[in-house]
């Protein structure tokens, strides 16, 4: 089943992975994903990722500390429908810096700490805490 919001549909498959307990979940692979999957595994909240070029899926390994997961709350800001777009100066803290807020940026997509560094705005894409 095909959504018209491609990153919804990966953050809600990771979400509903996570209440699952699964040790991993498979999605549909995209550039923006890839990039989103990257950071995720960058900032220790995903153990691994792996790319199967071929048949254009990507596999997800969940992470859990004592039996809960590592990502408390994972929610879409921007949308289709309404796009949400912050300056650098705007940008948000996500739970006074314990989360991360994910930045598509005219220089990629990155976190809210990277894109205050470069000082670069963009598209909230979403918040992980």
């Amino acid at each position: 089943m095909s959504f018209n919001d491609p990153i919804a549909e990966c953050l809600t498959t990771i979400r509903n992975g996570l209440s699952a307990r699964h040790k991993y979940v498979d999605i549909i692979m995209s550039k923006e994903k890839k990039a989103i999957v990257k950071i995720l595994h960058e900032e220790g909240f995903i153990l691994n990722y792996l790319v199967d070029d071929s048949k254009k899926r990507m596999r997800i390994f969940l992470k859990y500390k004592n039996r809960s997961p590592i990502i408390q709350g994972i929610k879409r800001v921007s949308n289709p429908g309404l796009r949400k777009y912050l300056g650098w100066r705007d940008l948000p803290s996500v739970f006074n810096g314990f989360g991360i807020a994910i930045i598509s940026t005219s220089q990629g997509i990155m976190t809210d700490h990277e894109a205050r560094e470069k000082k670069v705005g963009g598209e909230f894409l979403c918040k992980v805490w």
